[in-house]
């Protein structure tokens, strides 16, 4: 009994190291959401960090800023929902499908 419980231990370390891999990784992996017609771009990580927010000269030119910060917005929404899905699919790999839903996906414990 004490070996079967041994060897779930070290499937659950070999889990969380991977676990830890794949956090990593994904702090190296990009999404892009334009919104607009491209007017703003807003770049995150695979870890839900805005990492860059452009936005169109011609946009900043007009009086229209509650539109801008509309688009910003929305472009900031797009891409933490394009990035946690990243990080959904990765994920996945690891827990085999028991990662949950892309607007809800990590379950389970010591996760995100």
């Amino acid at each position: 009994m004490a070996k079967g419980m041994g060897d779930i231990l070290k499937q659950a370390q070999m889990m969380q190291s991977r676990m830890e891999s794949i956090q990593k990784e994904l702090g190296n992996k990009r999404v892009e959401a334009s919104v607009g017609g491209g007017m703003v771009k807003v770049t995150a990580d695979g870890q839900q960090n805005i990492l860059d927010i452009r936005i169109s000269p011609e946009i900043v030119k007009s009086d229209e800023t509650d539109m801008l910060q509309e688009l910003v917005l929305s472009g900031v929404q797009q891409a933490l929902k394009q990035s946690r899905e990243l990080a959904a699919r990765e994920m996945s790999v690891l827990t085999g499908g028991m990662s949950g839903s892309a607007s809800s996906p990590f379950h389970l414990p010591g996760m995100f």
